[in-house]
């Protein structure tokens, strides 16, 4: 089937990309098999800045059924962010859409997702359906996939540096290191991860919060000032091992001091 390539340049952002993946998919609701396909696509709705699945309705095993409720945005709908643009991430939920189609529910056995699967309407994705990632337990092959479809444009990039980085709030210094991780990552601003016996973790209050990412794991959080502030990975996901307990902060919200010079606070959806 010939399908519009993903561009993945600024200019493309506002228009429905779609790349296909050559892995085989497979999902499971409730730990029954749902899915198993390997014709998947990685499709960008207008706005999206994650993709997400899609995949042949013949090879979903669940129940597809009209109806969805939620919010929706369809073409030419007020923007979400800035610029003009919608700007949906993964809070911003399935239920939220920028292209035309019908949302869907899914069932299978006694276990159903309302508006969980959605049927565009675009002529060249007939036969298709997306599918709500946190709706089902997904893997790539035989590897399990955390916190949404990895997109095979970005980048997670980590280098051994020594430069000198002190990460100070309210003009208290939180950490300081000459051995510092950075990290340069698709779309987000560069991190500094550093080593926890750098920190002055006394300052830092355990949070409840537990975040994934797609390409480094699960993440644990401290707060400090009422807020999280730092976040760590015990067991990062291959190809980010370098990120081992080490202690990364939102720079949107502490004063960063590089080799002696202040960094400016970047501007991202954490600010």
């Amino acid at each position: 089937m010939a399908v519009r390539m993903a561009e993945h340049v600024a200019g493309s952002f506002g228009e429905l990309r779609v790349e296909p993946t050559p892995v085989r998919l497979r999902a499971a609701l409730d730990g029954v098999p749902a899915l198993d396909t390997t014709e998947a696509l990685l499709v960008w709705e207008p706005g999206r800045v994650v993709p997400q699945y899609a995949v042949p309705a013949a090879d979903v095993v669940a129940e597809l059924l009209p109806g969805g409720d939620g919010p929706r945005y369809g073409p030419g709908a007020q923007p979400l962010g800035p610029e003009g643009r919608s700007v949906l991430t993964p809070d911003t939920g399935f239920g939220v859409h920028t292209s035309d189609g019908e949302p869907l529910t899914i069932r299978l056995g006694g276990s159903e997702r309302v508006g969980a699967a959605f049927r565009p309407a675009d002529p060249e994705l007939a036969g298709y359906v997306f599918v709500d990632f946190t709706a089902l337990d997904w893997t790539e092959e035989d590897e399990p996939v955390v916190g949404h479809p990895r997109d095979p444009f970005h980048r997670v990039d980590a280098r051994q540096s020594s430069r000198h980085v002190r990460i100070a709030l309210h003009g208290q210094v939180l950490a300081e290191s000459r051995r510092p991780v950075l990290v340069t990552e698709t779309w987000l601003p560069v991190r500094w991860y550093l080593p926890p016996e750098d920190v002055r973790t006394e300052l830092l209050t355990p949070s409840t919060t537990v975040t994934e990412c797609a390409y480094k794991g699960v993440a644990r959080y401290d707060a400090a000032g009422g807020r999280d502030i730092a976040w760590r990975y015990p067991e990062p996901l291959p190809g980010s091992e370098a990120l081992a307990g080490l202690v990364s902060f939102f720079t949107e919200h502490v004063d960063v001091r590089l080799d002696g010079v202040d960094v400016t606070r970047p501007v991202s959806p954490w600010t």
